[in-house]
């Protein structure tokens, strides 16, 4: 029997990030390339800087509310305060299983009008959609300040193919 075919990585883009404050505006410059429908999963360990790089995405979208971790109440809806899509931010951290377990947060029918953060998403909502964007965070080898954090953004899915993530970079 044949494995199922997954997407190849469409684009990626490695990143050096110094401090909190550029996690945040690299999160404001991806809401300006992100639109309705899109499936952006955050990877990396406890205090990498998913949830500083969602707050910074939810500025640039321009959402009501704060966002923070939503450890706790698995996922927030930010709606938009403009006419943007709103921000729905999954930590799906305590979440055992795949997406059977995220099936009860109806990420599904939020999706086509949403853009979806989700923390901790490896391996449970990849079935959501083949378009996503996968962001990797990690603190940077022989970093003392503990501060600096290497990014690679990874495009998956025709949605990402040949867009140009370097608008990223700037």
């Amino acid at each position: 029997m044949e494995a199922p075919h997954s997407p190849a990585p469409a684009t990626t883009l490695r990143l050096t990030v110094n401090s909190p404050e550029q996690m945040g505006e690299l999160g404001r410059r991806l809401a300006k390339i992100l639109r309705p429908g899109d499936l952006v999963m955050l990877t990396g360990e406890l205090g990498a800087g998913k949830t500083t790089l969602t707050r910074g995405l939810g500025e640039g979208l321009g959402v009501r509310g704060a966002v923070t971790s939503p450890t706790f109440v698995i996922a927030r809806v930010h709606p938009s305060l403009g006419d943007g899509p709103p921000l729905v931010h999954v930590d799906a951290y305590r979440l055992g299983g795949g997406l059977d377990e995220m099936e009860d947060l109806d990420l599904d029918v939020s999706l086509p009008d949403s853009v979806i953060v989700v923390e901790w998403g490896d391996g449970k909502v990849e079935e959501l959609s083949e378009d996503r964007l996968h962001v990797l965070i990690h603190r940077a080898v022989g970093d003392t300040s503990d501060e600096v954090r290497e990014v690679t953004l990874r495009g998956i899915g025709a949605r990402w193919a040949g867009a140009d993530l370097t608008v990223l970079s700037a």
